[in-house]
């Protein structure tokens, strides 16, 4: 059967996709109407904000040092609280994400946790068809018909179900199978535009909203950005203004200063932030990629009882409940291990360690990537949190200031820490480009934002010749070596069986492309993205 195209499209507008299956469901007419008059508003916006992080970027290359800012400094300093959560919202303290696949947002909701984040960023491959499948499975999940058949059973919704976010992808990237105006359009704004138009009533309707999680943003220009566009769905479609409710991600090393600010462009809309600690270690080693004394340890030594990120952590609670929004923990990664019971055991007591210090700290609600995870964190904070949060602890004992956001991690780099890099870089990648955005690796669930860490640090590493503890220096050869060594034990282990043909070596190649490039590259999924779409 042929692939299905609309009859027409508007002035300016190129599809460049099939409309197979139910992609027409989505791809109507009054729907691009909508997400076309949404682009062409705000386009010139994003395409301003993306160029001043480049500029910032190279102000940072030169030795200048992130801070707060002064201009914003009264801001900080007053007393504004943005707008009580709605019901749905008021107890989040487990929430589960996850890629927008059809079974696995049925299990997601299913798992007992209070909130499912449906991804469209990090936990997934950006393939048109993904992309579009995505948006038929949630807006079949908004009104409770989603099912999934397997051979062993049928996967349909539970009476109770967790509160829908849907993380659309981040103001960087962009969809190429849609063009306006002879350019491709923005993914944030394609993902955000076909949810909102084929659900917020819906929603509204059963006493509930469109909520979203907004990733990747560096700056509360960009968080302003946002907002507006919120309020012109809002109007657009005769919602009251706050119908719309959004949960930051602060994942970079320059949103983290800017928290307060962030807050206070969205406050009509805010519900929270959260720690997005993968993505906040990546930030750090891009950003101060220039500067031999930001050079980070092994990537399994950078926790969050390190400095730098425990004092991010806790200065994210004092702002929000200052503000009256929730602050959200970050990603327990563990999955079952279900053929050693006290490797498992060791899991899990990672997690509870984790989950624990969050709770004590003040979070309001923490994350977990398998549903397997849902019980024992909502086991923990239900221990330390009697009442739905804890928006009432001020945290007023935290003073942050910029040295102990920037103080850099201490630890060792090993043999095995630039090896491990390299195996779970290169396979991540390779998933990623077979189409599945979220894997299982080494008893933990891999995205994007762990793949970055991966390959940001390979290329640190050789950058600034840094020495492993066996006393060798980290040059080309010897990556070179790693990766061929790495290989030869990937292959021997039958792993090109488990991508689709040929992306293990493309994997290889692209990593090794973006670790020993002389520039750095802003993002793996950038440079990969042509491979994906046009392979898939």
């Amino acid at each position: 059967m042929a692939p299905k195209t609309l009859v027409s499209l508007p002035p300016g507008v190129e599809i460049r996709g099939a409309l197979d299956g139910r992609a027409s469901e989505i791809l109507t007419s009054e729907a691009l109407d909508f997400f076309v008059r949404l682009a062409r508003e705000f386009e010139p916006t994003r395409q301003r904000l993306l160029t001043r992080r480049v500029e910032v970027q190279r102000a940072l290359d030169r030795g200048e040092r992130p801070d707060f800012l002064t201009e914003t400094a009264a801001l900080r300093a007053s007393d504004w609280r943005a707008p009580p959560p709605p019901q749905d919202l008021l107890d989040r303290r487990v929430e589960i994400t996850g890629p927008v696949e059809r079974k696995m947002i049925i299990n997601a909701l299913n798992s007992g946790a209070n909130v499912f984040m449906a991804d469209f960023e990090d936990s997934n491959a950006p393939t048109w068809k993904n992309q579009l499948d995505g948006q038929v499975n949630l807006k079949d999940a908004v009104r409770r018909t989603i099912t999934f058949e397997s051979p062993q059973k049928t996967y349909r919704l539970n009476e109770k179900t967790a509160t829908l976010f849907v993380r659309p992808r981040g103001w960087h990237l962009p969809e190429k199978h849609v063009w306006i105006d002879g350019r491709p359009v923005s993914g944030a704004l394609f993902d955000f535009a076909l949810f909102f138009f084929h659900n917020a009533r819906e929603l509204v309707a059963r006493g509930t909203g469109p909520y979203f999680y907004l990733p990747k943003m560096e700056s509360h220009r960009e968080a302003r950005l946002w907002n507006d566009v919120f309020v012109f769905a809002e109007s657009e479609f005769g919602l009251p203004r706050g119908t719309l409710r959004a949960t930051v991600l602060i994942e970079t090393i320059l949103a983290a200063f800017e928290m307060d600010e962030i807050l206070f462009e969205l406050r009509d809309h805010s519900v929270g932030l959260n720690c997005g600690r993968w993505d906040y270690i990546f930030s750090f080693i891009k950003k101060f990629r220039a500067r031999a004394d930001c050079v980070l340890p092994d990537r399994d030594r950078v926790g969050m009882t390190q400095h730098f990120l425990r004092s991010y952590s806790q200065l994210l609670i004092q702002t929000c409940h200052r503000r009256g929004v929730h602050a959200m923990g970050g990603m327990a990664a563990q999955i079952p291990i279900k053929d050693d019971a006290a490797k498992n055991e060791r899991a899990l007591e990672k997690v509870r360690a984790d989950k624990t210090r969050e709770a004590s700290d003040g979070h309001d609600g923490t994350w977990v990537a398998h549903p397997a995870l849902v019980g024992l964190a909502k086991q923990i904070f239900d221990a330390h949190v009697k009442g739905p949060n804890q928006l009432e602890r001020m945290r007023e004992d935290v003073k942050v200031d910029a040295s102990d956001l920037l103080r850099v991690p201490e630890g060792a780099i090993t043999s095995e820490g630039l090896a491990h890099d390299v195996r779970v870089g290169v396979q991540y990648l390779a998933a990623w480009l077979s189409g599945n955005g979220c894997v299982p690796l080494y008893d933990l669930m891999e995205d994007a934002a762990t793949a970055e860490i991966s390959r940001a640090q390979v290329w640190q590493w050789i950058r600034h010749g840094a020495r492993q503890d066996d006393g060798r220096t980290i040059e080309r050869a010897l990556f070179a070596s790693v990766l061929d060594a790495e290989m030869a034990k990937l292959k021997a282990d039958g792993a090109e069986s488990r991508f689709a043909p040929g992306k293990l070596a493309l994997a290889a190649q692209l990593f090794s492309e973006l670790s020993i490039a002389d520039e750095f590259a802003e993002f793996l999924t950038l440079s990969a993205y042509d491979q994906l779409i046009a392979n898939t």
